[in-house]
């Protein structure tokens, strides 16, 4: 087992220490606005909700299994002619 050396701790240290003030800034943005937007959502909003998911997680999904047929077909090659597809 190798040791931890000083900058990799500084860096650990200071990535706990932007993640805690991600969450405390996650935090005072919800107490800031919890009970100011009291305003219930309508049947048209929550349509609208559930369509804008639906449709954005088909195309991320749909996206996704074009790059990975398209991998599997050969599409990502090189279009190079001349660089050689084996290394010496």
């Amino acid at each position: 087992m190798r040791s931890i050396k000083l900058g990799q701790v500084l860096l650990i240290a200071a990535l706990f220490a932007m993640l805690g003030l991600v969450a405390f800034g996650i935090a005072w943005a919800w107490d800031a606005t919890n009970g100011v937007n009291d305003v219930p959502m309508e049947a048209n909003g929550w349509i609208a909700l559930g369509l804008g998911s639906f449709f954005s997680l088909l195309i991320g999904c749909g996206l996704m299994a074009l790059m990975f047929f398209g991998s599997r077909r050969g599409y990502d090659e090189a279009a190079d002619p001349f660089r050689n597809k084996e290394p010496k």
